[in-house]
């Protein structure tokens, strides 16, 4: 099992959402989020003073699937985030060791 964390642009989830219910997912675990990579944030002007905004929101995407789905995943919400421009997000792949449904105890890709 893996799962597969995507950080990406907050208008961008609905397409996600779709691109990966269009491959065979169910369910997704979405998070409100901020922070910054290469970009460092930017400066806006409010009420005739600059300040700058280190943080941009974000939306953090968590799936848990078997091995055999990770690279449709992958596939799915790179093409529906993508914008072209910076700041478009990334996406990990870690390991799962074991995952077990509270409600009936399943436990491993049975739990997912």
């Amino acid at each position: 099992m893996k799962k597969v964390e995507a950080i990406i642009k907050p208008f961008k989830l609905d397409e996600v959402k779709e691109a990966l219910q269009e491959v065979g997912l169910q369910g997704i675990t979405v998070t409100e989020a901020k922070g910054f990579g290469r970009q460092k944030g930017h400066t806006e002007l409010y009420r005739g003073a600059e300040y700058v905004v280190d943080f941009l929101p974000k939306v953090k995407v968590e799936i848990v699937l078997g091995d055999e789905m990770v690279a449709s995943a992958v596939e799915a919400i790179r093409k529906a985030a993508q914008t072209g421009r910076i700041g478009d997000g990334k996406i990990f792949v870690s390991n799962i060791e074991e995952a077990i449904r509270i409600r009936t105890g399943e436990a491993g890709t049975d739990a997912i």
